[in-house]
């Protein structure tokens, strides 16, 4: 906060810094999946404006675009911070980083799919991609079941402490990126930030869609992480 404070400098300041963000993270609290949403939920609530720091009206959908676009000049800066909490709870925590699991969550983007022959232009998605995901099983009378997912934006991909249910590390892709690939590049994004959280895991609890064995190799051989992980039904 201090820093988007200096950068804005002796600027406007019709929608402080620090009001934006707590009301970004109200957002996220109370589970408003797009700006608007949160923005009719502020136009309605008095309280919540206040609680946040805002003493007029609500911000426009034009002043949480570049408060965001700011924001994400700061990424390293976030990261850091996210680290930095991920190691305070290692020491304030007991068994953290113990017992983790890994899973991916669709995030839809509320944008429209930019077109090749169309120019940036702030209302179109040019990161996003589509995704998919199968479920299959067997129900209880013995009849099998598929059900497809669809969607059009990214995937997250996190890594957490089984037992308190908290983050240790994440990543932020397109859709169509698969599990088992970014399951790979976040054992290696954990060797390369936080390898003493490797050295006190035990367990890694996974679903099918991580049933590799390279991935099961690296856990157990190279990490000395016992493998968790649904057994993929490979039959025809």
């Amino acid at each position: 906060m201090k820093s988007l404070e200096k950068k804005r400098g002796k600027g406007r300041n019709d929608y402080p810094v620090r009001a934006m963000w707590n009301s970004v993270l109200a957002g996220i609290v109370f589970q408003h999946e797009s700006i608007e949403k949160l923005r009719r939920e502020l136009s309605r609530n008095g309280q919540l404006r206040d609680m946040c720091g805002f003493e007029g009206k609500v911000p426009s959908p034009w002043s949480y675009t570049r408060f965001l676009k700011k924001l994400m000049d700061h990424v390293t800066m976030i990261d850091e911070m996210f680290l930095t909490l991920v190691n305070q709870l290692s020491e304030w925590l007991p068994d953290f980083g113990k017992h983790l699991a890994m899973d991916s969550k669709a995030i839809s983007s509320f944008s429209s799919q930019k077109n090749k022959n169309e120019k940036a232009d702030g209302r179109r998605d040019i990161d996003a991609d589509y995704g998919r995901k199968e479920y299959r099983g067997v129900t209880k009378e013995g009849k099998p079941w598929e059900k497809i997912v669809k969607w059009f934006g990214y995937k997250l991909h996190l890594v957490v402490d089984a037992t308190y249910e908290l983050p240790v590390t994440y990543k932020v892709t397109k859709a169509s990126k698969s599990d088992i690939t970014e399951g790979h590049a976040l054992l290696k994004q954990m060797q390369e930030n936080q390898p003493k959280l490797l050295e006190v895991a035990e367990t890694m609890t996974t679903d099918k869609g991580y049933d590799d064995t390279n991935f099961i190799v690296d856990l157990w051989d190279n990490q000395r992480i016992k493998p968790v992980i649904d057994i993929r039904n490979m039959s025809r």
